[in-house]
């Protein structure tokens, strides 16, 4: 991927609502990207500190140089600073001129009732793609004589809009919509207003290799709990990384910054140090892209996953790219790893990687994990290190105890390197190496 210099644009005009989207969702846009990265190793840097502190109250000596746990290297730079994110979810509500329809992302918190939903068009970290069909979403609802759903007890419908695009050129559109009261007839109407309007009509600029339709009467709903209905074009996309060819469906968690996830990968790979005997765990493995981009180098792949879809994935990527040494496993990760690992008896080297939600590892993940003395090598890929990550990093390294039936030998941090897989933004990507 090609480089890209972060550019300084201070064209906003000031306190513009322009300006304060800017600064909530990219408070760094200001900032040559140099600047950026240095902001980004000092946060980084004074969460190892309090990890090592933390570990210090556990009566475990982690003071390293610096008062931290283990060595930070430096932060990893994306090679594509501007317009990088493969997926953004755009929001419906009022916006600053008081159109109750606008497509955007908030400004304001709902507990201080100011919310304002104002265009995401000048943000840098969002490609024009999406841009545009989130212009053309806004376009089709304004015409619509159905109210935007921005709170669930007052009625409406238009809700969420997610736009999900690839390097190989293809650009998948999920609509989130509030049924209500609405018959099946009127649902049918305004699915077929919606399939019109993006494949003949105004929205037929933006060429969706993909639409789909969720009727949600909930904040969030998986595909098993309200299925993601195919409208137009093809039920997925594709991607490629790292020379393999991947299959995303609408709600499999693929990394958001895709020339970054390839840099990522191959330094995942590397300190893996995985010999040919080796079995890689991958848990939370999404569409299995960690564990397929590694599999040539291991004897095994067995990777964890709670979205069903993501597992249907990850065995088709798995078997497109000619990979027959990888097993996936369907379920909560706290459900199937405990019994996966329980009755380990395989005798070559296993190495962890675990890429969990900024919710973190559940408490009977990481158990089993500390349990299993077959694991020396564990890698912790953390968006948020600074929360729930930091409980689990204490339950790995804190001492051996009966209560918590935490039984194995505990881990220590070894070495830890951020990677800036989020240009213009407070946040990084954190690789914790742990060893035991």
């Amino acid at each position: 991927a090609r480089k890209e210099k972060a550019r300084v644009s201070c064209s906003l005009p000031e306190s513009s609502w322009e300006e304060r989207l800017a600064n909530a969702v990219t408070p760094l846009w200001r900032l040559p990207y140099q600047e950026q990265l240095q902001v980004k190793y000092e946060s980084q840097r004074k969460i190892l500190q309090t990890l090592a502190s933390h570990l210090e109250e556990l009566g475990i000596d982690a003071q390293k140089p610096g008062g931290l746990c283990c060595p930070l290297q430096p932060v990893v730079p994306s090679p594509i600073i501007n317009g990088y994110r493969n997926k953004s979810t755009f929001s419906v509500n009022q916006g600053p001129d008081g159109n109750p329809k606008t497509v955007g992302l908030y400004v304001g918190t709902g507990r201080e009732r100011n919310i304002v939903c104002v265009k995401a068009n000048h943000l840098e970290n969002i490609p024009s793609k999406h841009k545009q069909v989130a212009q053309c979403y806004e376009e089709f609802i304004c015409h619509s004589p159905l109210d935007p759903c921005i709170l669930f007890h007052k009625g409406g419908h238009w809700r969420e809009l997610v736009v999900r695009t690839t390097r190989c050129g293809h650009t998948m559109a999920i609509i989130t919509f509030h049924p209500q009261q609405l018959g099946q007839e009127a649902l049918a109407t305004q699915k077929a207003l919606l399939k019109e309007f993006f494949t003949c009509g105004p929205g037929a600029v933006c060429a969706l290799t993909s639409l789909y339709f969720q009727e949600s009467t909930m904040t969030r709903c998986s595909h098993e709990q309200s299925p993601y209905q195919l409208l137009h074009g093809a039920p997925h996309i594709f991607e490629e990384l790292l020379g393999l060819r991947f299959r995303i469906s609408p709600d499999a968690f693929f990394q958001v910054n895709t020339a970054g996830a390839e840099v990522l990968y191959q330094a995942v790979g590397e300190l893996c140090q995985a010999a040919g005997d080796t079995v890689l765990l991958d848990i939370c493995c999404g569409t299995g892209t960690i564990g397929l981009s590694l599999a040539h180098q291991v004897s095994k792949v067995i990777g964890v996953e709670v979205v069903e879809k993501a597992i249907e994935d990850a065995e088709w990527n798995a078997t497109f790219n000619g990979i027959s040494n990888c097993e996936f496993h369907s379920g909560k990760a706290e459900a199937v790893l405990p019994q996966l690992l329980a009755s380990w008896e395989d005798a070559r080297p296993l190495v962890a990687v675990v890429n969990p939600s900024r919710a973190g590892l559940h408490y009977r993940v990481v158990r089993a994990i500390r349990n299993c003395r077959a694991i020396r090598r564990l890698l912790y890929i953390s968006c948020k290190p600074e929360g729930e990550a930091m409980r689990n990093f204490l339950e790995l390294c804190c001492p051996p105890d009966p209560r918590k039936k935490l039984a194995g030998e505990p881990f220590a941090p070894v070495m830890a390197i951020p990677f800036d897989m989020f240009p213009h933004t407070v946040h990084c990507e954190l690789v914790l190496l742990f060893t035991r």
